[in-house]
């Protein structure tokens, strides 16, 4: 009857130990499972590489492309102005080198010529046609002056290339302004009636610099321009 109730006791006791090894044996087992799910959600968040693509190359390249093509767009374009400036500087010499130093100031017949006449110095000559006959510039030059006057009703005066001042008296119509560069054969005036005058012409004369007045067929012999009409012209 005794050895009854010892071999229950120990079948008790043998319970729990095992009881007790098994809920030991899984807590270990939560705790290294708790521990990795811990470590993994603390990790922080990895950048994603993402590999260039052909179509990021091929846009970087067109890119490229079209700054080379703009800028060989200007060079073109600066390198046809140039030869443009060029062509035009050397039309313009070639028109200077045809164009005369002196020409004559107008058509029509030689009336009269500088010195001594009806009591009082002629100061220039005296060029007869019809009103509105074109008046030429004699030499390249400025204008100085261009306007009414007295005795020649309306004039035009230009500083000359040489320095002298030629005067276009009697004209009717002034076609150039003060200040305005002209060239020799350049049509400046009309030929007029205005002023102290027996009949349509222009008078010319030349001035030095110091307001001296020569004999025009003289200064026009010494540019190698003779005066036709005029005594050795």
């Amino acid at each position: 009857m005794i050895a009854v109730p010892l071999a229950a006791s120990a079948l008790l006791v043998a319970g729990g130990t095992i009881a007790s090894a098994t809920a030991g044996s899984a807590s270990a087992d939560v705790a290294p499972a708790a521990s990795e799910a811990s470590v993994s959600l603390s990790t922080a968040p990895q950048v994603l590489q993402v590999p260039r693509t052909g179509l990021t190359d091929f846009t970087e390249e067109l890119q490229r492309a079209t700054q080379r093509e703009v800028e060989r767009i200007a060079q073109a374009k600066a390198e046809a102005e140039r030869l443009a400036r060029e062509a035009a500087e050397r039309a313009a010499a070639e028109e200077a080198a045809r164009r005369p130093g002196v020409v004559f100031p107008a058509d029509g017949a030689f009336t009269s010529g500088f010195g001594p006449r009806w009591g009082t110095n002629h100061n220039g000559i005296d060029i007869a046609s019809s009103i509105g006959t074109p008046i030429r510039a004699v030499t390249n030059g400025t204008v100085i002056e261009s306007g009414p006057a007295s005795g020649f009703g309306l004039w035009v005066r230009l500083k000359q290339d040489d320095g002298t001042i030629g005067v276009y008296g009697h004209i009717d119509t002034s076609l150039v302004s003060v200040g305005q560069q002209v060239r020799a054969g350049d049509q400046i005036a009309t030929m007029g009636n205005r002023g102290q005058s027996t009949g349509p012409h222009l008078h010319y004369e030349v001035w030095t610099a110091n307001g001296t007045k020569i004999d025009p067929v003289g200064w026009f012999g010494s540019r190698g321009v003779s005066v036709p009409g005029a005594h050795g012209g």
